[in-house]
């Protein structure tokens, strides 16, 4: 059977009590037999009574200072067997002594265990879901690449025509796993801090040029008018190849999303009131996202309009999830506003490593 809190307070009162009143009693006999001449008969009665009596006393004081402690203390233990969380802040020390520190620390791995547990339940959960989207994103291109190569094998590949046009689509489903691939392995270092930011002193009007001229065929392509407006040139502290992936991964979005004859304009603008943050931003004059799917653009694998992504062959569902996880590693701040078949605008800051910028002409 089980000892109650109070039960296991009682022994340890009672022990106390009853070690502490002998010492008394014995005292007070020896002290009256040879101080006050008293018979030792009389002695023992003496001893006996103020043992009694003593015991008594601290047996009272000792189970109610200990008590309430100890069934806190067995309590709280008892909480985090079972996995039963709730706030120990209300309590406070009372004798500041051993047994006050013993739930002091017990709170600590109450607490400790708690968050623990809800890092593992994170981790958990993000596994299933992870896995989950895995699986429904590799199954498309994956059933799509079988199809074509069992049409092929069922006659279609003596047809030049037929079997060229099968190939095209199967090798679009190809490069869309591989970019998945890619994209899935930089989304999980990046959610599991295993990607370091590399911060250096980066020209930002040099990376912006960069980024839009590599970019500017295929928004001629899509006969879409790329620009930016840089007016001034700034340095910023940032990872030079991350923040060149947000900017590739913002402006191919609104190149994708946009319409024909539509613009996207890459720009820099001052952010703070002190001069010290700037506002990197990417407008473009596309379809738009409606306010509830604003949200949830950053999510992993959330698309606006899945048709697109699926008939280019290049999109995950990845790109601004990507985003997200690398401004948050750089402790900035991501911001997106969007009017439905007018405009959309995505922006973010960063850290400007010089306190002076100079004038330069806008480009193009």
């Amino acid at each position: 059977m089980r000892k109650k809190p109070f039960q296991k307070s009682s022994r340890l009162a009672f022990r106390s009590a009853f070690y502490s009143a002998l010492l008394i009693g014995t005292a007070v006999g020896v002290a009256s037999t040879f101080l006050l001449n008293i018979t030792l008969k009389n002695s023992l009665f003496l001893s006996g009574g103020i043992f009694v009596l003593s015991g008594v006393i601290i047996y009272l004081i000792i189970y109610k200072l200990q008590f309430s402690r100890l069934e806190t203390l067995n309590q709280i233990n008892k909480n985090i067997l079972k996995k039963h969380f709730r706030d120990y802040e209300e309590l406070q020390a009372k004798s500041h002594d051993e047994l006050d520190y013993l739930i002091k620390q017990s709170v600590r791995a109450s607490k400790t265990v708690e968050r623990e547990i809800q890092r593992l339940n994170r981790i958990e959960n993000y596994r299933k879901e992870f896995i989950g989207d895995i699986s429904h994103e590799l199954k498309t291109p994956i059933f799509a690449i079988q199809g074509f190569i069992e049409t092929l094998l069922n006659g279609a590949i003596d047809d030049e025509e037929v079997n060229h046009k099968f190939l095209e689509k199967a090798m679009r489903n190809v490069n869309r796993l591989i970019y998945l691939t890619k994209d899935l392995m930089e989304i999980s270092k990046l959610e599991t801090g295993e990607l370091k930011s590399d911060i250096q002193n980066i020209n930002l009007k040099d990376l912006v040029m960069d980024v839009v001229t590599n970019l500017q065929y295929k928004a001629e392509k899509a006969d879409v008018v790329l620009k930016t407006d840089l007016p001034q040139n700034y340095v910023v502290s940032a990872d030079r190849n991350q923040i060149r992936q947000v900017l590739i991964n913002l402006i191919d979005n609104s190149i994708k999303y946009n319409v024909k004859g539509g613009k996207v304009t890459v720009g820099v603008k001052p952010w703070s009131k002190d001069n010290t943050r700037v506002l990197v931003y990417v407008k473009d004059t596309g379809i738009g996202i409606s306010q509830q799917h604003i949200e949830r653009v950053t999510e992993r694998f959330f698309r606006v309009d899945k048709s697109r992504s699926r008939e280019d062959g290049e999109g995950t569902g990845l790109g601004l999830a990507i985003v997200k996880h690398i401004i948050q590693a750089h402790n900035e701040e991501l911001f997106i506003e969007s009017t439905p078949n007018v405009s959309s605008s995505f922006s973010f800051t960063l850290s400007r490593a010089d306190h002076t910028s100079f004038k330069d002409e806008p480009n193009q």
